[in-house]
């Protein structure tokens, strides 16, 4: 099925040290520090999950465990984060959870969430649990279309709901695919569930899931929601070289924490390798190796897929406010200097030089039109660098927002070039509407503030903007910076220098 639109204001994160030793209490920090990151998008409560220690044995002639791992302990709680971190550290207190305890591997996870379904209360807020023992977690962004059909499917089966939310399906759906396993034919691998699991779901989401059943384990997996994995090797090697296939370096048994976020601005701190997950892929870090299958609703195993982990250029700097009071007034003060980084080797003589667009231009001037495609302020940039476009170089344009363009199957011909605006490259709606373009045979051209986004796979050509990190959530350097590289100085002077 076609992925929902889904709001991008949700957040996840989650990370796995791996033979190296941790205390509860820093993994914490890292969970809550991550969500801390996370905050700007906009949010309305917010919760973790972490291991408990493991019990102590069962006597003799009691019932085992339900699981082999440590019972999860599970904090949740709206309005802010400090809120969730002053009711986890005074449950600690309150059940004396040991914060010095030691791990050589250990899974958490961590979500903030702005409510869709359900008030901002903790009983709404994830991660969210299967039921009594907290057997599977989840931590969700998107929305799950189809959730009322299968809420009165595993409703049929006994499951009892707690929560208002779409999300709730997700755990409870992963339980029951789980004990018909043990049912029927025996032992399911992790990554069996979440296949089986995404072969129900209709909608948009990011998933993160977390069990008892499988301890020290993660999986991620993701239809039309961003989500980002992020790889430390502990081992002390620098060198941009190491980092190739994600499952041949992540394999070699060396000391690493994994990250997973919806955010590259999460993971900066603590690595600059990440992997921006592809749609239908999961993701099963095991044993400190990441495995990545790749989900096809026509088959019954997914396929196992190779992937190289790319580098970013983003500094810890680039996401601390320094002296400003707020980050909107930051990146006021940084404009000058992102629209110098925006043109910084694409000027020469007098010409405009974007080998984003070289093999492509003589398809971009026999144009039949362009169209502009964005959604609220990289859509605005564009239409104000509209009148440019048409006065230099005599091709009509027209604007279309995304979800516009999308209701009403407008018209998208084989002889036009697309734009496509968005500054994380990830905007739900524009990249829907960029899958209608390519199936409608147009040149697709993407205009983006950051590499490696999904924009930037997958438009034929493109530009990125260079604006560097947008924190603020009004914006204001990388709007500017789009306007240029829409306009006719930054866009259509190489395709038309004697216009200029």
């Amino acid at each position: 099925p076609a992925p929902a639109r889904a709001p991008r204001m949700c957040g996840i994160f989650a990370y796995l040290n791996y033979n190296v030793s941790r205390e509860r209490r820093y993994v914490l920090e890292v969970l809550l520090n991550g969500l801390r990151r996370l905050e700007y998008r906009g949010y309305d409560s917010s919760g973790i999950a972490v291991d408990a220690d493991l019990p102590a044995p069962p006597a003799p002639g009691s019932a085992p465990p339900p699981y082999a791992g440590a019972p999860p302990l599970v904090y949740r709680q709206e309005g802010k984060i400090e809120n969730l971190v002053r009711s986890v550290y005074a449950e600690v207190d309150e059940k004396d959870v040991n914060l010095d305890a030691a791990f050589n591997v250990h899974a958490g996870i961590a979500h903030t969430r702005w409510a869709t379904h359900g008030v901002p209360a903790p009983r709404n807020s994830h991660p969210q649990s299967s039921g009594a023992g907290d057997e599977f977690l989840v931590v969700h962004n998107g929305i799950i279309t189809n959730y009322e059909v299968l809420k009165e499917t595993l409703t049929r089966h006994g499951f009892t709901f707690e929560s208002d939310t779409d999300t709730e399906v997700i755990p409870k759906l992963a339980k029951f695919v789980f004990d018909k396993a043990h049912d029927g034919e025996g032992d399911v691998t992790f990554s069996q569930v979440v296949n089986e699991v995404m072969r129900q779901l209709e909608g948009a989401y990011a998933l993160i899931f977390k069990s008892p059943h499988y301890p020290n384990e993660l999986i991620a997996c993701k239809r039309g929601s961003t989500l980002i994995l992020g790889v430390n090797e502990l081992s002390g090697q620098k060198s941009g070289k190491s980092f190739n296939d994600v499952k041949a370096l992540t394999a070699n048994g060396k000391p690493k924490e994994l990250f997973f976020s919806s955010d590259l601005c999460a993971i900066v701190e603590h690595t600059k390798n990440y992997l921006a997950i592809e749609d239908n892929e999961i993701v099963h870090i095991k044993d400190g190796s990441v495995s990545i299958l790749k989900f096809d609703h026509d088959k019954e195993k997914p396929a196992s897929v190779q992937r190289a982990l790319s580098v970013l250029e983003m500094e810890v700097e680039q996401i601390k406010k320094g002296n400003y009071d707020h980050f909107m007034q930051k990146e006021i003060h940084e404009q000058p200097h992102s629209l110098t980084t925006t043109m910084r080797g694409r000027l020469k003589d007098g010409a405009v030089l974007l080998g984003g667009l070289k093999e492509h231009l003589k398809t971009i001037r026999r144009s039949r039109r362009v169209v502009f495609i964005g959604c609220g302020t990289s859509y605005n940039a564009a239409l104000a660098a509209r009148t440019f476009v048409e006065e230099l170089t005599g091709i009509p344009v027209t604007m279309e927002v995304a979800s516009d363009l999308l209701d009403r199957q407008g018209p998208i011909y084989r002889e036009d070039t697309a734009v496509f605006v968005s500054q994380s490259g990830e905007t739900a709606d524009t990249l829907l509407a960029l899958d209608y373009a390519l199936e409608n045979g147009a040149l697709c051209v993407g205009i983006t503030n950051t590499v490696g986004s999904t924009l930037s796979r997958r438009t034929h050509c493109g530009i990125h903007i260079n604006a560097g990190c947008e924190i603020g959530v009004a914006s204001t350097k990388v709007s500017f910076c789009a306007f240029s590289s829409c306009s006719s100085f930054q866009f259509f002077g190489i395709l038309f220098p004697n216009s200029l």
